[in-house]
């Protein structure tokens, strides 16, 4: 044979058996990591060749599938009351992508979570039915929230603080994640991605805002567990009107002749004096402060289990800063979640059990694949005589205060308003917010609720907590108390 053609042939054969192993390593080798890759076209088709497994409030799904016709993807997404839970459930879209529940538990909705596969059906290679998400809102809590914030700017978030549980989780205005599940919504898409008024942004967990007076709560129980005042009744040694240290700035109360110059803590958290908690967050100095504000969760990302944004107690403050984060401003801010965890611990003798939305994740048929356990899951912030003084002033604040609008009448409420400044020398109307705990001696139920509206018709001069937050929480304690 010519030496040229036998060459030739090598080279061939060589390329063939490269050839040939490729294709088996493809085969053999890479085949999963390929199937599985984010790239494949297939692996969304899949996703959608069967109805979902369903996200269930109280019993219901709130979630659905329908058949689409002549599509690649077989099944779209819907949604029973979307803009009510879309706070919890987010959406998933065969072209955007999924948040909240639908994307944290997409492999179990889907049916490609391995746990999901019996044994039968891998030997036979079948495509498991998607599993179920159960949540811990209640939806007459949901219901009660989104409806007493209307038309409003806001969020609210409410807790059983002995177990933890989200009883709802509500943020206006809202969308609908029905109108963007499909592959023809761009649309649908632009509007509400262009909206000036956020409504995919979940303000309950995702909006961080100044807390104003309701941080107040944070700064009494650093001073009682200090020891700076040995009880809620002490009178404090606090000048009205208060000069910021170092400075010329004098800082006042919202009325000049609010009883605040040297006023118990009760007192002062019943009128909300500046002054008095300005002065005893500089005593304290900022580091007992942050230490007393992260032991409330402050600084620290907490997943429910969709991730919320750190709510912050700022550091490397000097001493005027100090006295300001001390009623909620400078640079502290918080979500509706955290401070309605304040007002949880608080209720519950001092102990966090970390909130959840997320009870159980099961099968098809119900059985179980994963589940909270509480127990675990307990935390002691505050001593518990911290925790009942804090209560038994957060009651006099509700009986006689500030917070009078939040009464139930024939059950204990406690509750702290807060007003905060927004904008530069606060030009923008202000930040209205309530956080509150209830309980019924009668049946033992209790709920732990935080409430801000951001933005309102409501002018200026009329906007606080009181009138703006105070009957969301009230809602929304109303209509767990009253539930089955």
């Amino acid at each position: 044979m010519n030496k040229t053609i036998r060459r030739a042939a090598v080279v061939t054969l060589a390329l063939v058996l490269a050839l040939l192993a490729r294709a088996t390593w493809l085969q053999y080798y890479d085949a999963s990591a390929l199937a599985n890759s984010p790239d494949n076209p297939r692996l969304e088709i899949n996703d959608y060749s069967q109805p979902r497994g369903n996200i269930i409030v109280g019993g219901q799904a709130v979630t659905g599938s329908k058949r689409n016709n002549g599509n690649a993807f077989q099944y779209q997404r819907t949604y029973t009351n979307g803009p009510l839970y879309a706070p919890v459930t987010g959406y998933t879209s065969q072209v955007y992508g999924a948040t909240q529940l639908e994307g944290i538990y997409q492999n179990v909705l889907n049916g490609s979570d391995p746990a999901l596969q019996t044994p039968l059906g891998a030997l036979e290679r079948q495509h498991p039915r998607g599993g179920n998400v159960i949540t811990t809102i209640n939806p007459a809590v949901q219901q009660a929230g989104y409806q007493a914030l209307g038309g409003k700017e806001g969020a609210a978030v409410a807790i059983d603080p002995s177990t933890g549980a989200i009883l709802g989780m509500v943020s206006t205005p809202s969308y609908d994640p029905s109108q963007i599940t499909g592959t023809n919504d761009a649309a649908a898409w632009q509007k509400l991605t262009t909206d000036k008024s956020q409504p995919m942004l979940n303000r309950a967990i995702r909006q961080p805002l100044p807390p104003g007076s309701t941080f107040k709560l944070v700064v009494a129980a650093a001073a009682l567990q200090d020891g700076l005042y040995p009880n809620i009744d002490t009178p404090t040694n606090s000048p009205n009107p208060y000069t910021l240290p170092g400075t010329a700035t004098v800082l006042t109360n919202e009325v000049a002749t609010l009883p605040c110059k040297n006023a118990t803590m009760r007192v002062a958290l019943q009128y909300s004096c500046n002054t008095v908690f300005a002065h005893i967050a500089y005593q304290l100095g900022q580091n007992k402060v942050r230490a007393m504000a992260e032991k409330f969760g402050f600084n620290q990302q907490l997943d429910i289990p969709a991730r919320a944004d750190a709510s912050v107690y700022p550091s490397n403050m000097n001493a005027p800063e100090t006295a300001l984060s001390g009623i909620g401003q400078f640079d502290d801010t918080a979500t509706p979640l955290q401070m309605a965890m304040v007002s949880a611990i608080i209720d519950n003798g001092g102990k966090l059990v970390t909130p959840h939305m997320v009870s159980q994740a099961t099968d098809a048929s119900g059985n179980v694949l994963q589940s909270y356990n509480p127990k675990v899951q307990t935390t002691q912030v505050i001593p518990a005589r911290v925790a009942s003084q804090l209560q038994s002033a957060m009651i006099t604040i509700v009986q006689k205060g500030t917070g009078t609008n939040a009464q139930i009448p024939g059950v204990t409420v406690g509750g702290k308003t807060g007003t905060a400044q927004h904008g530069e020398n606060n030009s923008a109307v202000p930040y209205a917010w309530f956080t509150s705990w209830t309980k019924d001696p009668a049946t033992g139920k209790q709920i732990a609720v935080a409430a801000v509206v951001v933005q309102s018709n409501t002018a200026r001069a009329e906007v606080s907590g009181s009138l703006l937050a105070g009957p969301v929480a009230q809602a929304m304690e109303e209509a767990w108390l009253h539930s089955n």
